[in-house]
């Protein structure tokens, strides 16, 4: 069965400080693009690898994974859903959107 559409996504608008602190955050893009720029304290596995590296990823705190606009972290998320991580969220607008509507940055 499928999860509620919701419940493997996250805004930008919905993470605060609180939110940020107790997160971890994924870069899912290559590795030129996450040393351009990404989130502060932002680990990078490319999007399709999340799957070989599943042990880098905590089961115990959220997991927000991101790419430039949402789409390629999505996938990401629902091969890491299916194996059964259901801590593991897509930032919906991506790295994008979080630049511009993230309720707080550090």
């Amino acid at each position: 069965m499928f999860s509620d559409y919701e419940a493997g996504i996250i805004l930008p608008q919905q993470i605060d400080q609180t939110v940020f602190e107790s997160s971890l955050f994924v870069d899912t893009r290559d590795a030129g693009q996450f040393e351009e720029a990404s989130i502060p304290g932002a680990v990078n596995i490319e999007w399709r690898e999340v799957l070989d590296r599943i042990d880098e990823i905590p089961e115990d705190r959220m997991t927000i994974l991101f790419c430039n606009t949402g789409s390629l972290s999505a996938q990401a998320v629902f091969a890491l859903r299916v194996a059964g991580r259901t801590n593991a969220l897509v930032m919906q607008t991506g790295f994008s959107g979080w630049q511009k509507d993230a309720a707080w940055k550090p």
